[in-house]
């Protein structure tokens, strides 16, 4: 009798545990999921009567030109926010090696990542300038004319992006830096003995154990390319002329700024907004669970 109790105490401490982030995760998010989808079928202004339009807002959408455009540069952080895997992933096999001054170079690759997003924003701003910025300073060397790359419309995007990646690079870095840590010496010298190196040994025997590592940095660049928020707000607040508007920005203007209070037109764009992330996630998470189902085999 005594080792049955003994049993089910084990059995309960973890979810006993578990119980304040499920209600923490449900109030803070799952809720708050469904009241912004339930509000997106509403015209309020947050404060008045709330008034039921069904599908109006998401209609709106399809119409709206301001939408569009941060739909595309959407697209746009998304494919080259990208690049920061590789990029931390190749910047984690060069600091992974014993060689002298390498914690200073690893703390020299780490310490954007300790950056705030407002602080990275505001360095980038100086470093674009037009007359007193780094970037038209290195271009002058060579006789190229300045660039006003926040205030083009068809630049300012690429660099608000150039300014994300920065940090995001870094947290990829981390993630390849402990992924690195746990490959098995074994199999990377068994691969040695068979003639496996460079690009070889990388391909066949490093990326298949940095799978997890690989999964987590898809899933935090994803998610982090789709609700950019903080770098636009602080380098151009969507402009010039709205070009640089994501969809987590236009949300939060038609929302919440002087401008808008349309929190049901505010919450549609978040619901298309959070569908994107889902497909994304939902297509990872089943990927690593098939990898999962065939390593079992």
């Amino acid at each position: 009798m005594l080792s049955y109790y003994k049993r089910n105490e084990i059995a309960l401490t973890p979810i006993l545990f578990l119980i304040p982030g499920v209600l923490f995760f449900a109030v803070y998010v799952i809720i708050p999921i469904f009241q912004s989808l339930s509000i997106s079928f509403y015209q309020w202004d947050g404060l008045g009567e709330a008034k039921y339009v069904g599908l109006r807002n998401y209609s709106e959408l399809a119409t709206d030109r301001a939408f569009e455009i941060s739909l595309w540069n959407n697209i746009k952080w998304l494919a080259l926010y990208l690049l920061a895997i590789p990029a931390g992933l190749f910047i984690a096999l060069f600091l992974n090696q014993n060689v002298w001054g390498i914690r200073l170079y690893k703390s020299m690759f780490f310490f954007p990542f300790v950056l705030s997003q407002v602080v990275v924003g505001l360095v980038f701003s100086w470093f674009y300038l037009p007359r007193e910025g780094l970037l038209n300073g290195f271009l002058g060397l060579f006789g190229a004319g300045p660039i006003n790359v926040l205030g083009d419309p068809t630049l300012a995007t690429y660099g608000i992006i150039a300014a994300g990646l920065w940090p995001q690079t870094a947290y990829c870095m981390i993630l390849y830096l402990t992924g690195l840590n746990a490959v098995d010496p074994e199999q990377v010298e068994a691969a040695r003995l068979d003639g496996a190196k460079g690009p070889k040994m990388l391909w066949y025997v490093i990326l298949p154990q940095l799978k997890p590592a690989t999964f987590i940095a898809f899933v935090v660049t994803i998610i982090g390319a789709l609700r950019s928020f903080d770098l636009i707000s602080i380098m151009t607040n969507g402009g010039p002329f709205g070009r640089t508007r994501v969809l987590s920005f236009y949300m939060f203007e038609k929302a919440l700024s002087e401008y808008g209070f349309r929190m049901g037109y505010g919450s549609a764009i978040a619901v298309v907004l959070f569908l994107i992330m889902l497909c994304f996630i939902a297509y990872f998470l089943w990927q690593m669970y098939q990898d999962e189902k065939a390593a079992r085999r």
